[in-house]
């Protein structure tokens, strides 16, 4: 069952980005954005294969996925803003948020103020929460958005570019292309294992925060 699910978010990545383009990256990174578990380090490296075949441009895609962290952290920093700790604690596990991960994302905000927006934006796990204890804070909107997409196009850059660099050995070196018979499939496999380790993460979290 949980290969199932795990190809099925492969899939369902895959088949979003092909059909919808650059719009598919910003709904897809919308989602991740707002704290649901589908993970950008899948998202993004696939734009970048799409880089590699000509399909994305990789200052583009960078800009897309940019683009869906702003719209999908409005979903967070309203949750923070709105419904507070107690929101998301009673309901953060039905999307995988687990209380370390928000209680890290809490001191990271509290010890760097407004910039932790920024700053977060470039590290794992915690740019994924950030925008809660900003919407908590009652950031100002403006700076908020500004701070958002500064810190996610380097992130989103970095991820585009590692996939266009690993498509482009994919396309060229015959010996992959042997032991695989085709990028998809290769692309495929790699997607079910970053998603396999991403939830594996989110699940144990919320295991020990049980505890």
């Amino acid at each position: 069952m949980f290969e199932k699910i795990l190809a099925a978010l492969a899939t369902f990545t895959i088949g979003v980005i092909s059909s919808g383009g650059y719009l598919g990256i910003v709904v897809l990174m919308a989602i991740e954005s707002a704290c649901i578990p589908l993970p950008s380090e899948i998202i993004m490296p696939f734009a970048g294969y799409l880089v590699s075949t000509g399909q994305f441009n990789l200052y583009a895609a960078a800009t897309a996925g940019a683009l869906g962290c702003n719209l999908g952290s409005i979903v967070a920093y309203e949750a923070g803003k709105r419904g507070g700790r107690p929101f998301v604690v009673r309901w953060g596990r039905y999307l995988l948020i687990g209380a370390d991960e928000l209680d890290a994302a809490d001191r990271f905000f509290h010890r760097w103020g407004s910039a932790a927006v920024l700053i977060g934006r470039l590290l794992p796990v915690i740019r994924t929460f950030i925008a809660f204890p900003a919407g908590v804070a009652r950031m100002k909107l403006v700076p908020f958005h500004i701070y958002t997409f500064i810190g996610s196009w380097p992130f989103c850059f970095a991820l585009t570019w590692l996939g266009m660099k690993l498509g482009d050995k994919w396309n060229s070196d015959p010996r992959v292309k042997a032991a695989f018979h085709q990028a998809d499939l290769v692309i495929g496999l790699v997607l079910v294992a970053l998603a396999a380790l991403y939830i594996w993460h989110r699940v144990n979290g919320i295991r020990k925060s049980r505890a």
